[in-house]
């Protein structure tokens, strides 16, 4: 089967059109279900609802039902009769699981734990003081940070078990300091009943996990049901309605992003191997949903990489996944030079970014929108996705333009403090009064002349 990706070639009129196609399809609106999916819907909520009101549905059910809602829709969505007993994994099972799990994988866990701790500690911002002294008037002056005390991740177990996704998510908060951490999955044999998973936990030091998924965790994790405190900040990837549930309870909670499909943008030269390549956008289609997209302005590379693409797909195990994912989301763009490849990645700000260039250093410098930069011909992405340090939670559907990956700063909370003697009120009376004066806000300057005229 020959495989059909769409090609961009700059100098032609259309490229202008097919590169936004391509933009809006990796900007997902949240809106468009399958045609199983509405039928499905309509058995369960008896109308066919979009996902966000689906969402809005679930959410809602949860905050106001609380621990009966949440079980209620683990049945229905699930297929599991949970309690509040079985929802929670027991201890029993953390470590019966740990037990029984390989040494090769727990001594893997550890050092990858180690890689994320060496670096996410580099990364901690210090405390500030600062004093100002003129004369009798002091002002002090700081910012504090403390980590949150409670927070929650949501790891996926639909179509595979993601151990490396709790390590990116509980370790960066663990360096940060954080005390509670609430693992959601779902009551899958990839999620809440996977032993490698729990493993995991118990030797990275999580206690705490439920076995439920999807909005209504969501929801429990931002309301709080019985047997479940609510938390402070929401994390970790999902599908679609995990997404639009961590947008509708933003605010009740924070939360680390909206994030949508996996993608990856490969920047190349003529000195990239086309195995390797198609190798790179395979590795993020293979999760389906998945985008692969190839920018270089050697044009040998495209017909050298789509013949790599249809060779390798046809010898690996999610290769028929990974295929549709590339026909749907994926592309060939052949641009002008190297500016124009740089400003189109930035125009597209990805998730990840692989500049496969002998001087990669030199293409770093002229892009800026991306989650997670790949350097050189053997920095797959795939070792930002397990074990270099760095979490592989970012920015997806464009987002990169204005979002940050996850990192332990995420977990911590920043507050200024301000202390100014008598002295230096006084001396800030004159600026004071002008700028209350201006906004018209005189009791702003009167809590402070009161002080004045004592």
């Amino acid at each position: 089967m020959s495989l059909s990706m769409t090609r961009i070639d700059c100098t032609q009129d259309n490229a202008e059109h097919l590169f936004a196609e391509l933009r809006e399809k990796l900007s997902p609106r949240g809106d468009v279900v399958s045609e199983a999916g509405k039928q499905r819907t309509i058995e369960l909520f008896g109308e066919p609802l979009s996902p966000q009101q689906v969402v809005e549905k679930i959410c809602r059910d949860v905050q106001e039902g609380g621990l009966s809602a949440l079980l209620d829709y683990s049945h229905k969505l699930d297929g599991r009769e949970l309690t509040l007993e079985t929802m929670r994994v027991s201890q029993q099972e953390l470590n019966e699981a740990h037990a029984a799990a390989d040494d090769a994988y727990l001594a893997t866990i550890r050092r990858i734990r180690e890689n994320i701790i060496e670096f996410q500690s580099a990364i901690l911002p210090e405390n500030v003081h600062q004093v100002r002294e003129a004369g009798e008037a002091v002002v002090d002056l700081r910012q504090r940070y403390l980590p949150l005390k409670r927070i929650g991740i949501c790891v996926p177990g639909g179509a595979a078990a993601y151990p490396s996704t709790l390590l990116m998510t509980a370790v960066p908060a663990q360096t940060a300091g954080v005390a509670e951490i609430v693992v959601v999955v779902p009551p899958t044999e990839f999620g809440g009943y996977n032993t490698d998973l729990l493993a995991a936990c118990k030797e990275i030091g999580v206690t705490e996990i439920y076995r439920v998924g999807g909005a209504q965790a969501v929801a429990a994790l931002a309301y709080g049901v019985e047997g479940m405190e609510r938390v402070d900040k929401i994390v970790g990837p999902g599908n679609l309605f995990v997404a639009l549930a961590k947008k509708y309870v933003f605010g009740e909670v924070d939360i680390d992003s909206i994030a949508g499909p996996s993608e990856v943008i490969v920047l190349a030269d003529e000195t990239a191997n086309p195995e390797y390549v198609a190798a790179d956008l395979i590795s993020q289609a293979e999760h389906s949903p998945g985008s692969g997209v190839l920018i270089t302005w050697h044009a040998p590379l495209i017909d050298a990489v789509q013949t790599a693409l249809e060779s390798q797909l046809q010898k690996l195990e999610r290769g028929d996944l990974a295929r549709r994912a590339l026909e749907d989301y994926g592309a060939l763009i052949l641009a002008r030079d190297e500016e124009e490849a740089a400003r189109l990645t930035d125009l597209l700000a990805p998730e990840h970014l692989h500049i496969s260039m002998d001087d990669a250093e030199s293409m770093l410098a002229k892009v800026q929108n991306a989650g997670a930069i790949f350097m050189g011909h053997f920095t797959p992405v795939a070792l930002g996705d397990y074990l270099a340090g760095p979490s592989h939670v970012l920015p997806t559907g464009g987002t990169a333009r204005f979002a940050n990956g996850l990192s332990s700063i995420d977990f911590l909370k920043r507050s200024s403090i301000i202390g100014y003697n008598r002295a230096a009120l006084a001396k800030a009376d004159h600026d004071l009064k002008l700028m209350t004066d201006k906004e018209g806000l005189t009791a702003h300057y009167s809590s402070a002349s009161i002080r004045l005229e004592s």
